[in-house]
């Protein structure tokens, strides 16, 4: 037989196999197209729906991410689909089946129930999985875990698996989830003559958390698991992964990109995971910013605009289900195996809803995609209970508190929390401190909504009565409560460290200037409040902007001792505030900070201007030449006004539901 011969059979029998629907040898020359779909960091947004507003918001909820993934599944005949992590918490709906009305063992989560409806093929388990507690997270993944507190039973769980390789038992020293595991599916390839065939495509998963976990949820974790770096863990694992001959490994990072030099506890690794050896695909997350998108231009080795990092293809979908990532691959069969040819290859973030260019971020036009019908019906019951579950009275007020100009000085909605927390500690300490009896109590609190995530992602909540969603919107996320023991050194270097929220201002600069550093996150601009006043002057460098600082009318000493109230994560090191490592801890509290305030609330009845505390601080004057300018939420420069901050003034609206504003330094 000539060898034409032989071709054209070989070909021929492809075609018919093909045709049946069955696999054919697979030969050099074929080539395939793949998309690789990826949620992450949906929080549990299920449907679009603003709890806190009590009110549909068609530019979040999974339920319009499941309309994106039917329509990619549409568009490409061979896809895979995966989701990053913090998938179970950080919503109303999560807390209501975590904290208010547990779900039993036969019973599926709803974020898995939807997830289930559109069809994964894996996942990872992020960071925000584990602060509910591992009993928690062991029953909602279906995954029995040999740890303290664990369920050791097969509860229900969702239908695909999820993989985390740098998270351990302390009891036997093995993973609490498979580290990995691999998924085969039949693809449609084309045969050197352009013929479809049906091939099987072997996909190793590998996952990854962030290692700070152990800091972030000290109190659920320490004593029961150990972590490891996520290069460590990939080099151990890897190995086991590459024996099952897989066609392509992905990595399933929760985490994002820094190039910062590497440790084991780094918490965005996937700079360094992308240079491991034997990994072919990239998925991201934590970041809670799109890849490829403009957060990432000008990075070493990274490609944001067509999604590589270190010549690895990677993707990261936003988060409360506004987007989904999609990596297109196209794959050739060389020397027996599949590769990935970069050059016809490209990622890409697809939002849920048509964006124009806003101030500092792209915000939602009204045309977003129809929600995906099959999704809430899934949980009709589970969210009129959450529904009433914030709906429940607690109290009332005769202020208004909002976050809506937090950066620049209304601590209304803060001075709660910090007014809630300060008594909190001051009540308990002395039971497990005597010693601290006497030492000021100082409690700091961040605006966890300002903006990030559109116009109306800020907390506003009305004079008058107040709810357990009141609560819920004055606190955002499900944290406990941490005191750390300090001194005025300390606690200059906390306020430092605050004030990078802030770039820094040229008075003698012609042009705008922008006030706010958005590469720095609204949470971690931590406002200290308790009786202490300082200054932020913006003309100065980091680390030099805290000019005045006093404590009942007297300068703080370096020496002076306190005691800090916050909440586990800074406590435990989130953030990477100097001081802040978890071994000054003294009070570490079982209950949640929301669940502190709403008490405090309670117990109150009502609270007006004399339960909250004046703002603690203010910028130093300053006459600039050119205008400071920030973004916010158009229309509400009467709310700026009535909290006393005279010199702010909306210059531009963009009609998007952001305005520009000015502020006045000078004043």
């Amino acid at each position: 037989m000539s060898l034409r011969f032989a071709s054209l059979v070989a070909l021929a029998t492809a075609l018919l196999a093909g045709c049946a629907g069955q696999h054919v040898k697979l030969l050099d020359g074929m080539q395939a197209k793949v998309a690789i779909l990826e949620t992450t960091d949906i929080h549990s947004n299920v449907l679009s729906y603003d709890y806190y507003k009590l009110k549909p918001d068609s530019t979040l909820g999974y339920e319009r991410t499941a309309t994106l993934i039917r329509r990619a599944r549409a568009q490409f005949p061979n896809t895979f689909l995966f989701d990053s992590g913090d998938t179970i918490q950080g919503s109303v709906l999560a807390d209501y089946q975590a904290l208010v009305k547990p779900f039993a063992c036969d019973q599926e989560l709803a974020i898995y129930r939807a997830m289930d409806a559109v069809g994964y093929d894996g996942g990872t388990a992020g960071n925000h999985e584990f602060n509910y507690g591992l009993r928690f997270l062991s029953q909602a993944t279906g995954t029995p875990m040999n740890v303290d507190g664990g369920h050791t039973d097969h509860c229900a769980g969702p239908h695909f698996p999820l993989v985390l390789a740098n998270v351990d038992s302390v009891r036997d020293g093995k993973p609490i989830f498979q580290p990995w595991t691999v998924v085969t599916k039949t693809i449609e390839a084309y045969a050197t003559d352009g013929s479809k065939v049906r091939v099987p495509l072997k996909i190793g998963i590998i996952g990854f958390t962030p290692p700070p976990i152990m800091q972030w949820d000290k109190q659920n974790l320490a004593g029961k698991v150990t972590v490891t770096g996520v290069v460590e863990a990939a080099q151990k694992y890897l190995p086991q992964l590459q024996a099952q001959h897989p066609d392509l490994i992905v990595a399933i990072l929760h985490g994002g990109l820094d190039t910062a030099p590497y440790t084991s506890a780094m918490e965005n690794g996937g700079w360094y995971l992308a240079g491991v050896p034997g990994i072919d695909v990239l998925l991201l997350g934590h970041a809670h910013t799109e890849f490829p998108g403009p957060h990432y231009a000008g990075m070493k080795d990274v490609d944001a605009e067509r999604g590589f990092v270190r010549g690895v293809p990677a993707v990261m979908g936003g988060f409360f289900g506004k987007d989904l990532g999609v990596i297109q691959l196209t794959l050739d069969r060389q020397q027996g195996h599949w590769a990935i040819d970069r050059s016809q290859s490209h990622s890409e973030v697809r939002p849920i809803c048509a964006a124009v260019a806003g101030a500092n971020k792209l915000v939602a036009k009204p045309d977003c995609v129809p929600a995906d019908p099959q999704i809430a019906p899934l949980l009709e019951k589970t969210q009129v209970a959450a529904i009433a579950y914030v709906n429940t009275p607690i109290g009332e007020s005769t202020v208004r508190m909002s976050s809506y100009f937090a950066d620049e000085g209304n601590m209304t909605a803060l001075a709660a929390v910090n007014a809630a927390q300060a008594d909190y500690a001051r009540n308990e300490l002395p039971r497990t401190h005597p010693e601290l009896r006497d030492v000021p109590v100082l409690s700091s609190a961040a605006a966890f909504r300002t903006g990030f995530g559109g116009p109306d992602d800020y907390t506003d909540v009305a004079a008058g009565p107040l709810t357990l969603r009141s609560a819920a919107d004055l606190y955002f996320y499900p944290n406990t409560l941490a005191a750390v023991k300090t001194d005025g050194a300390g606690l200059r270097a906390w306020l430092e460290k605050s004030a990078e929220r802030f770039n820094q201002i040229d008075p003698n600069k012609a042009g705008e200037q922008q006030l706010i550093n958005d590469k720095y996150p609204g949470f971690n601009f931590d406002q200290i409040q308790g009786g202490i006043h300082y200054v932020v002057d913006l003309s100065k460098p980091v680390g030099q902007r805290i000019t005045t600082l006093i404590y009942h009318d007297k300068p703080v000493t370096p020496d002076q001792p306190f005691v800090i109230v916050t909440n586990n994560y800074r406590a435990s090191g989130g953030g990477h505030f100097p001081g802040l490592d978890g071994s000054n801890i003294v009070l570490a509290a079982p209950d949640g900070t929301r669940e502190i305030l709403a008490d405090w609330l309670k117990d109150k009845k009502q609270i007006g201007a004399k339960d909250l505390e004046t703002t603690s601080w203010q910028f130093a004057p300053l006459k600039t030449h050119g205008s400071v300018v920030f973004s916010g939420a158009s229309g509400k420069q009467d709310v700026a006004h009535a909290t006393g901050l005279r010199g702010i003034r909306q210059l531009k609206d963009l009609g998007d539901g952001i305005a520009i504003y000015a502020i006045d330094l000078s004043e």
